[in-house]
């Protein structure tokens, strides 16, 4: 029983790498993959489009369906994983799981935005296409977030765009090293609930 749960929790991760790729490859309007691209899509699609009939997952231009059908495969990933390790399942490993399918969406998120603004930082100090509609894409999902770390760490006082990036990442990477470790305890006090 646990081999097969290993398998499957294989396949869910196989599965979620594709999604990935996919929603890597929608940044690139314009530029054809081919068939692979024809491919992932026709293996992604559906179930992605079952998440994006959800008009509430759509803000501006930002389409969090992604996220969220990520997170769900997570969660399911995650109950494979946890079953094939304790061998059954309690209220406070339910508990567990749903907490650690949570973190996974935002820890997805977290690593996204950091990936962003290490995209952005680069551009900016070897002066890459700064204007080109890619960078422009990239601003519009990292720009929110880069505001609002330095209006809260720097309040009234100008930072120079380099500065603010290269402390929007610390702080980024800081909150996620800081949220895992108290997720990994909370989720062990959880699973050992005896119930």
């Amino acid at each position: 029983m646990r081999e097969l749960l290993s398998f499957l929790s294989t396949l869910i991760n196989i599965y979620m790498l594709l999604i990935f790729i996919r929603i890597i490859l929608t940044w690139f309007n314009g530029i054809s993959f081919g068939g692979f691209q024809t491919i992932l899509n026709r293996i992604t699609d559906p179930y992605l489009d079952w998440f994006r009939r959800f008009s509430f997952l759509r803000i501006g231009m930002l389409d969090l369906s992604p996220i969220i059908a990520l997170a769900f495969l997570s969660l399911v990933n995650r109950f494979f994983v946890t079953l094939a390790h304790y061998g059954t399942i309690s209220f406070g490993i339910i508990l567990a799981m749903i907490l650690q399918a949570v973190w996974g969406a935002i820890s997805f998120f977290l690593g996204f935005l950091v990936i962003l603004l290490l995209l952005r930082l680069a551009a900016y100090v070897f002066r890459q296409g700064n204007y080109s509609p890619f960078w422009r894409i990239i601003d519009t999902y990292s720009q929110p977030v880069l505001h609002r770390i330095n209006r809260i760490l720097f309040r009234n006082r100008i930072v120079n765009f380099r500065t603010g990036l290269i402390v929007s990442i610390i702080c980024l990477v800081l909150l996620y090293v800081i949220m895992r470790i108290i997720i990994v305890i909370v989720s062990g006090m959880l699973a050992a609930l005896p119930f």
